[in-house]
Formats: C-alpha cells, structure tokens, sequence
C-alpha cells in the first residue's frame, strides 16, 4: 500500500502540555484543565495546531498521572469533566485539536479493577491483572522493572502470591492475553473519541506482551536482575495486539495516533507505522538519548559529537523514508530533560542562537513537528541540591540504585540532575514574578533555579526571543507553498563539515536546504549553495531574493529554498 497523499493529521504541528505545571487558574499550586483554556490564545498565537495532553484521568499520582485510577473521570486537581469539554469546546473554536495521553500496559493499584482482584481470587478481575505464586515469598522471575528493583511485588496478606509491574508496584501490569480485558479498554477508548478528540498519544505500547514462559534469564547488574525489557518490549505477538486494538478504535474514528514505541528495530517500521500500519506515527527516540548508553541505565552522560548526532537522525530518516512512514520529531518531552542543556554541551554555549538553531533542525525534519511546553523560551535544565527536592519517582528510585552501586552522595546527585523528568515538569514561566505567573499560590513542585529573561511575557517583548523565532518557524512550516514538499518530498542529508548539520528536502519543484552550526566557531561549507534564505537564527532581515552562502557564523541555522 503506498501512501500517496498526506494524511490530515500530517499537516498538524503539535504541542505537549503538562497540565499540573501548564498554569493553575484557582491558586492551589496545581496546574489545571481551566487554566489551560485560559492560555488557548497564546498556542494558538503561538501557531501550533494540536494539544497533546498529558494524563488528567483520576489517579493517585504516584507516577504524575500515569497510574489511572479511573479511566473515564478527569482527577479532581484538574478540574471535572465539565472543563474538560469546555476546553475541547474552546480549543476547537480555535481550530486547535486535543489528543489525550493513554496508557493502556498497565493501571494504578487503585483502580476498582485491580482492588477487586485483590478482594476476591475468583473474580473476573483477577485476570486482567497478572498473577503469580511464589512459593516462600520468591519472585516468580528475575526481573528488574523499569524503574529499579523486581517486577514482582506480593499481594498483600498473602505473600505467596505475587502481581507482575514492568514500572513502579503501583501499576499493575494488565493481561493482554485476555480478550475480555481488552474489549473493556476499547470501550474506553471509542468513548472518549466519541467526545470529540482527535486521538491519543500511547505510553509504553510496546510493552503490552510479555514471554508466557517466565523464564529467569542471566543477570545484568550486581542486584541479580536483569532488565524487564529482555521478556517485555517488543516482544513476538505484540503485533496481533495492536492490529486488533487499531481496526477495533482508531481506524472507525479516522483518529491520530503516537506511539511510544521503544524498542521498534529499522526493519519493524513499515509494519508500525507504514501506510497499513498500526499507529499514525511514533516517536523517534534514538538521538534523544545519545547522551546516554543505555536509556533504561542512569549513568554519567557519554561524550558525542555533532557528527554522530547527523548520522544518527539521517540513519532514521532513511529508515522511516523507506518504510514510508511518518515519525512524530520532538526535542523535549515529560520524561526527557531539556534540549538545550542536553545537545549543548558546554553551559556557556546554551544561547538563544542555539535553541533556535535546535528549533531549526527538529521542525523541518520529515515527519509532524512536537514541542513540549517551555520548549519555545529555550528552557534549560535545573540544579536542586537534596534528593528530598525531586519529586519523579524515577529519579528518587535510581538515585538509590545508585547509592547502592557504589556512588557517592554527590556522584548520584549529579547523574539525577542531569537525567531528572523533573527538568522538564517545573511549572511553565509565564513572566517573572515570584511564581512565575503559574500560580498565584506554592506550585506543587519547585521551579528550581530561575534564568533570567526566560519566561513567556519577557520574550513576547523581545522581537528576537526564542519565542518569536518559534513563531516564524512554525508559520513558514504551515506555508501552503511549501506543504508538498515537506509532506511528502525526499530527505537527502548533505556532505558537511563535523560542526554542521545539513540536509535537503526536495520534490520535483522545490528544493529547501536546512544548514546548520551548533559550534561557537564560524565554518566553511562543504558547497556554495545559491537561494532564497527564507530563515535565518541570527537575523530579522527581510528575505533575499538570491544569495550564496559557503559559511555558517557561530549558532547559524539557516532554511534556504535553492534555485
């Protein structure tokens, strides 16, 4: 099936919210559903197109909304269900759409679902959940969860019996093996397409099938466990799942879709995400963590270099190209820390020039443009100086791990500052009062050090802001001139020096050329190349009507069509 025209969704420019740290409109320090609406003005102004929000379902928050407690309630920190319709109504007054986050692997432990299973051995509910016995209280298998420590945790007052979690013991893994569990889940799911979204972004799907032979398998690490994705991610059958959970929800509703999709080989991309495959679009995650060795291991970042960051987006583009796929291209999201601390390696270096020329590289690649919120002030990591100041649960679970390793207080600290979700989840900076306009009370979690000038209201005053660059990109992107040829044109990654990335996106009529130079140096090109610069990160000028660039000033991203 060859995908000749572009799909709707591929004309959308997406916009991850987080809505606890989003902006709280009542003064309790948590961000909230009315609080969004209030700022449906500044995205649309901003010029993306669609909501992505993170998890607003009931939930005990143990992992921030990703343990449901109740699919089909809106938590009451965020508000009701009532706001959220009235956001949806308000976004869509706006021409925005909303997707909602998903998580279908697993549920919070207190889901009526799970606390009966718990109640009662016999009841239907006990299979949706996966359950062990563990003769002498032994876990079932070796296996270490995503989060640190065994998959496996005893059921309470009955320690022989153990439930199965690939993340924290307060997200019960769902039996996918079960076609009664699953006709429930899509229920769920053509209920809420029924209430007017436009799709769903989908956590950690490709963990929904595990090994059924539960086997041990060497250790990895000192604690005697090995990781959890060995037995559980990507494993043979998942497909099977996913056709059935696509024909029987999304493809009915002509929905869009992002999957989480860890774990997917170049070869699996046809059947994930080609013109017949299961979802719209997934995430391309191998240049998020090329600073680290193993994304499921905290560790002190590796060294890279911008060559190796060029050949690793060109090796996916290549791959998504010929599996005639779309990717969902993102610099940041919730669980990542910020994109200007993590490509930029010196602090000094982490300018304005360099988050646009960051901004520059991500939303012209191919595929559909996704900022997460603060991505578009240029939004640098924080320092917290106690572990008793984080709150992610991953970051406080590795940072033990750690200290259990061998590291020394200060060692595990650094690694958890760098690696921390909590980077990302740090109430937005609306201006530059004591809370940054987020709240009018204590923000639930600290903001951590403060970069002066980096908030929205400073920026919309500086016609040379990261901001304002954001909207120009994103304007020129949404171009009607342009829209084939970066639909559905060729991608052809270009010769270029070791500071330089660049690439070419091209069809029969057009041809525009993204350069750019992460480094604080200026560098010669490869190749004169003769255009219309129709962007530039370092200039407001008007565009040229013809120009020939061989050199990259310092920071210098430009977007040229070639004639």
């Amino acid at each position: 099936m060859q995908r000749t025209q572009p799909a709707w969704w591929q004309d959308e420019i997406i916009y991850e919210i987080y809505p606890r740290s989003f902006n709280d409109s009542n003064g309790d320090g948590i961000g909230d559903l009315p609080g969004i609406t209030a700022k449906l003005d500044y995205l649309q102004e901003l010029g993306v197109t669609m909501l992505w929000l993170a998890p607003v379902y009931r939930s005990p928050m143990v992992d921030m909304g990703y343990d449901i407690a109740d699919y089909q309630a809106i938590d009451p920190a965020f508000g009701t269900m009532a706001d959220m319709e009235e956001l949806l109504s308000a976004a869509h007054d706006r021409g925005l759409k909303v997707i909602m986050d998903l998580v279908l692997n697993h549920t919070s432990d207190q889901h009526p679902w799970f606390q009966e299973a718990l109640r009662d051995p016999t009841s239907p509910y006990r299979d949706y959940y996966i359950f062990k016995s563990a003769p002498a209280a032994q876990a079932p298998t070796n296996w270490r969860g995503i989060f640190g420590g065994s998959t496996w945790t005893a059921v309470p007052d009955d320690p022989e019996t153990m439930y199965f979690h690939t993340f924290t013991a307060a997200q019960p893994d769902l039996n996918w093996e079960n076609p009664e569990l699953r006709q429930q889940l899509y229920r769920i799911i053509n209920w809420w397409l029924a209430k007017g979204i436009a799709g769903f972004r989908l956590d950690a799907i490709t963990h929904l099938k595990k090994d059924q032979d539960w086997d041990n398998l060497p250790a990895d690490g000192p604690d005697g466990l090995v990781s959890v994705t060995r037995k559980g991610l990507n494993r043979p059958g998942l497909g099977k799942f996913l056709q059935e959970l696509k024909e029987a929800t999304f493809a009915r509703h002509d929905s869009v879709t992002i999957g989480e999709a860890a774990g997917v080989r170049p070869d699996q991309l046809a059947e994930f995400v080609g013109p017949a495959g299961y979802f719209s679009m997934i995430f391309d995650f191998s240049y998020l963590n090329i600073d680290v060795t193993d994304a499921n291991q905290w560790e002190q970042p590796r060294d890279w270099t911008t060559t190796e960051l060029a050949d690793t987006i060109f090796t996916s583009q290549r791959a998504i190209q010929t599996a005639q796929g779309v990717f969902a291209n993102v610099l940041e999201n919730h669980d990542q820390n910020r994109a200007l601390t993590k490509f930029i390696k010196n602090p000094v270096d982490r300018t304005p020039a360099a988050a646009k020329a960051l901004a520059t590289l991500s939303v012209f690649l191919p595929g559909v443009p996704v900022l997460y919120q603060g991505q578009e002030l240029g939004m640098h990591n924080f320092t917290r100086h106690h572990i008793e100041e984080f709150n992610d649960v991953s970051s406080i679970n590795n940072y033990q791990r750690l200290i259990k390793a061998g590291k020394t207080p200060d060692e595990a600290l650094a690694i958890v500052n760098w690696r921390s979700r909590d980077n990302a989840r740090v109430p937005m900076p609306w201006d530059d009062s004591r809370f940054g306009g987020f709240s009018t009370g204590t923000p639930w979690l600290n903001p951590g050090t403060v970069k002066h000038g980096i908030n929205v209201a400073a920026e919309q005053a500086d016609p040379e802001s990261v901001l304002h660059y954001y909207q120009q990109l994103l304007r020129l992107q949404q171009q009607p001139q342009y829209r084939d040829v970066l639909r559905t044109g060729q991608f052809e990654p270009l010769v270029s020096p070791a500071a330089v990335i660049a690439y070419r996106r091209q069809n029969e009529q057009q041809r525009l050329l993204v350069l750019l130079n992460l480094e604080r140096q200026p560098v010669s090109l490869a190749h004169r190349y003769q255009g219309r610069i129709l962007l530039d990160n370092l200039s407001t000028k008007a565009i040229g009507k013809g120009e020939i660039v061989d050199q990259l000033e310092p920071q210098q991203a430009l977007i040229m069509e070639e004639l």
